[in-house]
């Protein structure tokens, strides 16, 4: 993808190296703008439908978010009972309508491919906020800027770096996503850290060792989270076959400051797409690493707004009017000195 005007974002495998720069390049000039230091109007009237036929609160929250600091409007749909679908309506059908009402489209749906399905009734852009367990190609984006970003603190950057993926690596669409766009780099180490039955799907696998990148499979954390990033995933209770199914993972790959000291480097950036599951019996990462300086997450969350707002200014065609659209932020905010 060279030109991204008008066009909908469904996948990474539309997107090589060039693409992603030009995304990470946008995103870092939205900052002072989420952090509230100016305000920009350059979406003014434009209305974003944000259509969350599964449950969320970040991605549904951070999309909404981005486009209303763009100055935009947003509109939305949440649940699948709440809109015409419940009653037999095809994605098309949906899409068609929709786009009629909206200049942009954020969607999420449990069934992989749905959002290309609808997507190809759509008039308007529309940005893939999830398709059950196929792909979510924003947080795979959001998660590559973190990287990059946190990798940039110790003088480092993504060529030569070593990777730990740990806990639900076979339903987790998100470490399939980043797996992929981390294929665009150079002499990355990835360390597969997950149950026997819950290992990175075969052809994700086989995709990283193509591109020429260093695989090794691992059941177990012990003498295998000594790397650069260590990104844990959530068990994924709600693609299991049933809820006994996913209670035999949980709790088992479990991140504490204790198994941090014993096993990470010094400086090893730990990630999570959230929500972290912290009931007792799961704490992915536990809450005693919430004072541990290397503990991303909320940068994550933080880069995600960065990210969302950069492909709402790319498709709808404003990247290079954003500064030209600004006005001051009368309202006292603590974001602007963070």
């Amino acid at each position: 993808m060279s030109n991204f005007v008008g066009q909908h974002v469904l996948s990474v495998n539309e997107l090589n190296r060039d693409a992603i720069e030009t995304i990470f390049n946008v995103a870092k000039k939205m900052e002072p703008y989420a952090k509230k230091q100016k305000r920009t109007k350059v979406l003014e009237g434009a209305i974003l439908a944000n259509l969350f036929f599964e449950p969320s609160t970040r991605t549904r929250v951070s999309f909404g978010t981005a486009f209303n600091l763009l100055g935009g409007l947003v509109r939305e749909t949440t649940g699948m009972q709440t809109s015409a679908l419940a009653k037999g309506e095809s994605l098309y059908d949906t899409a068609r309508v929709i786009s009629s009402y909206a200049d942009a489209v954020a969607m999420r749906h449990p069934e992989a491919h749905s959002v290309a399905e609808f997507a190809n009734g759509s008039t308007v852009p529309v940005l893939n906020g999830g398709d059950g367990p196929n792909e979510h190609p924003t947080q795979a984006l959001l998660d590559l800027l973190t990287i990059d970003k946190e990798l940039a603190r110790f003088d480092r950057n993504i060529d030569g770096m070593h990777i730990a993926l740990v806990g639900d690596l076979k339903y987790g669409r998100t470490v399939h996503s980043l797996s992929k766009l981390l294929c665009h780099y150079k002499d990355v180490k990835f360390s597969l850290v997950a149950p026997d039955g819950l290992q990175m799907p075969d052809y994700i696998i086989d995709t990283v060792t193509n591109a020429g990148h260093q695989v090794e499979i691992v059941n177990q954390m012990e003498g295998n989270l000594a790397a650069d990033i260590v990104y844990q995933t959530r068990i994924q209770e709600e693609r299991f076959p049933s809820q006994e199914e996913a209670n035999k993972y949980r709790g088992g790959f479990r991140i504490s400051q204790a198994i941090y000291d014993a096993h990470c480097k010094p400086n090893s950036v730990l990630m999570h797409p959230l929500p972290r599951d912290s009931r007792g019996d799961a704490n992915e990462l536990d809450n005693d690493l919430n004072s541990n300086d290397n503990l991303a997450i909320f940068r994550q969350v933080q880069n995600g707004v960065l990210v969302r707002m950069a492909l709402f200014a790319l498709t709808l065609g404003v990247d290079g009017l954003v500064d030209k659209y600004e006005t001051e932020v009368p309202w006292f905010s603590r974001k602007q000195n963070t």
